[in-house]
């Protein structure tokens, strides 16, 4: 076969080659990723101010198309804590508070992101990547790590969030703190007591799902919702109806400068952890080859109402931890998912959404490197700046912002 081919279709080569010793540690990798995405997926869906099966969708589809073209060997695809943010932070002005039109206006960013990651491949812009430092990243992830807290902080006191901005929404959290609901609050807090406890002691495991499953038992069998505790409500079944998203002309810029961001976070983030697993396992990733393929993945999104996807590291962390040695592995994930949305959907409902909540606290807590921090302190102070300013924009400007001044910020 053209060797063209190969280079451009990944899969072409590794699959007939593929060794059916490794089917066990694929399958298992598979099985294990997906019950530790469903759980995530929704809460970050939540975040970006989703129906939580968008994120599912997200999954499934992207993951698909990442597995034809993909050159590394366990990043696993889908939406991240950062980019869930960003959506997040400006999806309901866009659409002025209509969810399904939030759902289009997201599924348009990835659809424009899948354009610009297409250019970026033909026009070789894989160097892009050497744009941001990793004393950008740790200051943009710790900043954008404390813009997600204060979005879920009112969630776990049972409190209504309110306010557009960091400052606004601590604030208004600190002047009603008295309406605190304290059966949201104690089943918030035993939860993620319990989330970071299985983390540490069944690291790599899907315990998130254990939670989710644990809450809606105790829903469903006993009176707690009648204290106030909120549920997610009726999750859809099946898959959703592939189209191209169509927004309106008036959001085209919004969605463009909103989809260039995301683009750019998608693939930094991507290439970071797809280095990372190649460097451990022993084999090279292409930066080329991931431009064209994470295209792919974000437009299979786009048109299966997902939204902006990448290779996120702790989902990528738990494919790898589990056996994943091929791609196959998302295949099989992906498989899961199907099967979850055929039949599991009516079992999620109860759900509390303060699980969500906890979910999100929990993952995006790893973002702020308070080691990193203070070891760029004592080796380079000017870098240790350029990380805090970088933190200070996310965190009083805004996250666009931040990623504006990470991109043109030299260390």
């Amino acid at each position: 076969m053209n060797v063209r081919i190969k280079k451009l279709l990944p899969v072409l080569e590794w699959l007939p080659a593929y060794e059916r010793a490794n089917l066990r540690w694929d399958l298992v990798a598979g099985i294990t990723l997906a019950f530790f995405v469903i759980p995530e997926s929704m809460a970050y869906a939540s975040l970006a101010g989703l129906p939580p099966q968008t994120g599912i969708y997200c999954y499934l589809f992207g993951g698909l198309l990442y597995l034809i073209f993909g050159s590394s060997r366990q990043l696993a695809i889908g939406p991240t804590s950062a980019i869930s943010i960003i959506i997040g932070t400006s999806i309901g002005l866009i659409s002025a508070g209509d969810p399904a039109r939030a759902v289009t206006v997201a599924s348009a960013i990835a659809l424009t992101m899948a354009l610009l990651f297409f250019i970026a491949y033909i026009i070789r812009l894989s160097s892009l990547v050497n744009l941001i430092s990793d004393t950008i990243l740790v200051g943009f992830k710790a900043g954008a790590a404390l813009v997600i807290i204060s979005t879920q902080l009112p969630k776990l006191f049972g409190i209504e969030k309110s306010g557009s901005t960091f400052s606004e929404r601590i604030w208004h959290l600190v002047t009603h703190i008295g309406e605190t609901n304290p059966a949201v609050l104690f089943f918030g807090i035993i939860a993620l007591f319990l989330l970071i406890a299985g983390n540490h002691f069944f690291h790599g495991k899907p315990v998130s799902l254990v939670i989710v499953v644990l809450s809606i038992l105790i829903v469903t069998f006993t009176g707690i919702k009648d204290l106030g505790i909120r549920v997610v409500g009726d999750i859809p079944s099946g898959f959703p109806a592939l189209k191209i998203p169509i927004t309106d002309i008036n959001e085209m810029s919004d969605v463009f400068f909103l989809a260039l961001a995301c683009f750019f976070l998608s693939y930094v983030e991507s290439i970071s952890a797809a280095r990372t697993l190649a460097r451990k396992n022993g084999y090279e990733v292409d930066p080329r080859q991931e431009l064209l393929a994470l295209g792919f993945a974000n437009f299979a999104s786009s048109i299966a109402s997902g939204y902006a996807v990448a290779g996120g590291l702790s989902q990528s962390t738990v494919n790898d931890r589990s056996g994943a040695k091929t791609l196959l592995s998302l295949l099989i994930a992906s498989a899961v998912l199907c099967i979850s949305l055929l039949f599991l959907t009516g079992l999620l409902k109860n759900m509390p959404e303060v699980i969500l909540a906890v979910i999100v606290l929990d993952a995006v807590s790893g973002l702020i490197k308070i080691k990193d921090l203070k070891h760029l302190y004592r080796v380079n102070r000017i870098e240790f700046w350029v990380s805090a300013l970088t933190i200070a924009a996310v965190v009083l400007v805004g996250v666009l912002q931040g990623i504006v001044i990470a991109a043109m910020t030299i260390p």
